[in-house]
């Protein structure tokens, strides 16, 4: 199944983050805490301005982006675990 979003929502899948301590220490799964960055899967077109213009989102595919630990809304695709978000609900792109 694809997903395409619509207006200025995104598609996003969260990064895991690492399992394990710089002591060495393993988190099990139920005591980590969900991660706060993802790598954006699909964009929409963007939302229409007051003049009835489309304004295109400034987020790509393939960004690294951060947001907050309860933004967007959970979907499952084929097994895997998506969010689907607003622009507005992203804070920033993770450059490399």
């Amino acid at each position: 199944m694809k997903l395409r979003p619509l207006a200025d929502r995104v598609i996003v899948k969260r990064i895991e983050s690492e399992t394990k301590t710089a002591s060495g220490i393993v988190i099990p799964d139920n005591a980590a805490e969900k991660p706060d960055q993802g790598e954006v899967l699909a964009v929409g077109p963007g939302k229409l301005d007051d003049n009835g213009k489309r304004v295109e989102l400034s987020i790509r595919v393939g960004d690294r982006v951060l947001f907050g630990k309860y933004s967007g809304q959970t979907v499952k695709v084929d097994g895997d675990e998506l969010l689907v978000m607003k622009e507005d609900d992203l804070f920033a792109v993770v450059e490399k």
